[in-house]
């Protein structure tokens, strides 16, 4: 059955004006929100990004219906119920609203699955962020299983972003050694594989460092022959020849991008070893992580890719996962 969006006669701007109804056919950056720390985090970056984009952003709060016994149960009565299906998104519009005044803030609660609901909800948004725990004392996220889901069955590219991620975060450090939102964006970084690559990831990544009026970092990790696993001789020689080869190709890759994106510095970096593993590397030192994810039409299983999901629960930066063909 389809969700059904509820049309907010609970739906409240600053001063208790109604809202405009969100218009599902307008393009907006989406965001899952269902009041954990790590959502809450994910708004306040998705309505940076809508600043950036100048685009209106659109919560949209998934309450899954509670099973009528349960429903009935004296824990979670009337108060509770209306607090996570009143209170939580119309106070985090409100507070949105507050602290970024030139976004457009709409809200909407859809009863649903999360699942089902959010890769509805992307359909119509031009980017979809959702929140992400982050794994305690270790850089990196800990992605559950509504996050992958959605990531694997939606064609809009999806940005991961963790609990307590700051806008301070994605900036230089200040002259004491800090991260500070006055200064300068850092680097956007793309994870490329030059034996395959997409435009939609490319273009996605270029977008978002000219946005930010930063460069663009574009990382590449390549396998060594196979004679270097079982310990016998390496020839230097052959080893430089490859490296010079790879990093020729990615420049080749980048070629014409950097001719559509004069005003982008790009700064190529092409090395031995795991893809994952370079581009992780990377994030400590990033503002945006940008990796591409194959559309498969399959019905059965959520399918990321390798790289992919090793990046998404180790990198220390917001994630973009941008679909391709």
């Amino acid at each position: 059955m389809r969700p059904l969006a509820v049309p907010f006669a609970r739906r409240h701007a600053e001063g208790g004006n109604p809202i405009q109804e969100v218009d599902s056919m307008s393009r907006t950056v989406t965001v899952g929100l269902d009041g954990s720390p790590e959502s809450r985090a994910a708004a306040e970056w998705a309505a940076r990004e809508a600043a950036l984009r100048g685009l209106p952003l659109r919560l949209v709060h998934v309450w899954e219906p509670v099973p009528e016994p349960m429903a009935q149960a004296p824990l979670l009565g009337a108060e509770t119920q209306q607090h996570w299906s009143e209170r939580i998104p119309r106070e985090a519009a409100e507070g949105l609203r507050l602290r970024h005044p030139g976004v457009a803030v709409e809200m909407e609660q859809i009863h649903g699955r999360p699942v089902e609901t959010l890769t509805e909800a992307a359909g119509s948004a031009e980017l979809l962020v959702l929140g992400s725990r982050g794994l305690s004392g270790l850089g990196g996220f800990l992605v559950g299983s509504v996050g992958m889901a959605v990531i694997a069955h939606t064609d809009t590219p999806v940005v991961l972003v963790r609990a307590g991620e700051q806008a301070a975060d994605e900036h230089e450090d200040d002259p004491a050694g800090i991260p500070s939102a006055a200064t300068a964006y850092r680097p956007v970084v793309l994870g490329l594989d030059t034996g395959r690559p997409h435009e939609a990831v490319i273009a996605f990544a270029f977008e978002e460092a000219a946005r930010r009026g930063t460069a663009l970092r574009a990382v590449h990790g390549w396998s060594l022959p196979p004679y270097y696993a079982y310990g016998l001789p390496a020839d230097l020689e052959f080893h430089a020849e490859l490296g010079r080869a790879e990093a020729a190709a990615l420049a080749e890759v980048l070629r014409p991008w950097r001719e559509k994106y004069p005003d982008v510095e790009v700064v190529e970096e092409s090395r031995a070893g795991s893809p994952a593993r370079q581009v992780v590397d990377a994030s400590r030192a990033a503002s945006l992580v940008v990796v591409g994810r194959r559309i498969r039409r399959s019905p059965f299983g959520a399918h990321i890719g390798s790289v992919t999901h090793a990046v998404l629960h180790h990198a220390v930066a917001p994630v973009a996962v941008v679909p391709h063909d």
